[in-house]
């Protein structure tokens, strides 16, 4: 299939950690970008990008050869409260029916919207079992929030659009996300497993996650969901093995048992499903299309990033 040019490109949640790089790496090349942003004014952007607000996607949207969605709250910023749960739920679902009303009014629609999601579509597996995108999705207040979000994009495809849905896995990045709050209790020589260690861990680099959502927006082979995770997901504990390694820090002899009460403590449920639960999630379809991973193995990534 001929690949979709990305001369104009309208990413919404441009302003975060992965939005920030994608931003960057559609100005190197060569694309003009529109970042649909709550406060344009301060928004931070490369030359080549500017800032918009949401008062008329539309206008934004018109003429663009895509667009991607990254609006969302941050999913781990605070403990989830029965409000915080609304507001993570309405923060992604909202500005994903605004882009689409948007899409409506457009007299020349972007050829395909490449929409975030997340891995916890799946929720937890209680085992290694390998997940793919065939696999059918949880249940509790992540599989539901990432089902409401996606079926929210997938109406685009009423308009005629290519829908791709990105389902993240844990993003790791040398400044921001999960990455260094995981080593920094590593780094102070207090690192240990989480529980028995046993549940997945499914990561991605931010490099090959940006790579891959522009493959996404050029390439219509890419349509409907598909795993934003690297090709080898490891259990907690093995991954914290590996980040220990990389840092030249023993673990702490602390047993699971107590460090995954503390958490529970701490985080309540958002500890729980974040930390103490995972599942081995495989990018099945990124395979099949012949995705090019630079950072396929977590030691890799791990050496890339620290």
């Amino acid at each position: 299939m001929a690949e979709q040019p990305l001369q104009r490109v309208v990413v919404a949640g441009g302003t975060g950690l992965v939005g920030r790089a994608l931003v960057k790496a559609l100005v190197a090349a060569g694309a003009e970008v529109v970042v649909l942003t709550r406060r344009p004014g301060s928004a931070v952007l490369p030359p080549g990008a500017r800032a918009q607000g949401w008062e008329d996607p539309a206008e934004a949207l018109d003429g663009a050869d895509a667009v991607f969605n990254l609006a969302g709250e941050g999913i781990a910023d605070r403990r989830w409260t029965a409000k915080r749960k609304q507001v993570l739920l309405q923060s992604r679902v909202g500005p994903t029916e605004a882009l689409v009303e948007g899409l409506r009014a457009c007299a020349r629609r972007p050829a395909v919207l490449v929409n975030a999601s997340a891995i916890g579509y799946y929720g937890a597996a209680p085992d290694d079992t390998p997940l793919s995108e065939l696999s059918p999705a949880g249940t509790g207040f992540l599989p539901e929030t990432c089902q409401a979000w996606e079926a929210a994009a997938l109406t685009a495809r009423s308009l005629g659009m290519r829908v791709a849905i990105a389902r993240l896995g844990v993003v790791l990045a040398r400044n921001g996300g999960a990455l260094p709050k995981m080593a920094l209790p590593v780094r102070l020589w207090a690192g240990s497993r989480l529980g028995d260690g046993r549940q997945g861990l499914s990561w991605i680099h931010l490099h090959d996650l940006v790579a891959m959502l522009m493959a996404a927006a050029r390439n219509p082979a890419w349509e409907g969901p598909f795993n934003a995770t690297a090709p080898e997901p490891v259990s907690q504990a093995v991954f914290l093995r590996l980040l220990s390694k990389q840092l030249h820090r023993p673990l702490a002899p602390i047993p699971g048992f107590l460090a995954a009460a503390g958490v529970r403590l701490a985080l309540g449920e958002l500890g729980r499903d974040l930390l103490l639960q995972g599942a081995f999630v495989h990018p099945g379809k990124a395979e099949v299309l012949g995705f090019p991973f630079r950072f396929p193995s977590p030691e890799e990534a791990l050496q890339d990033l620290l």
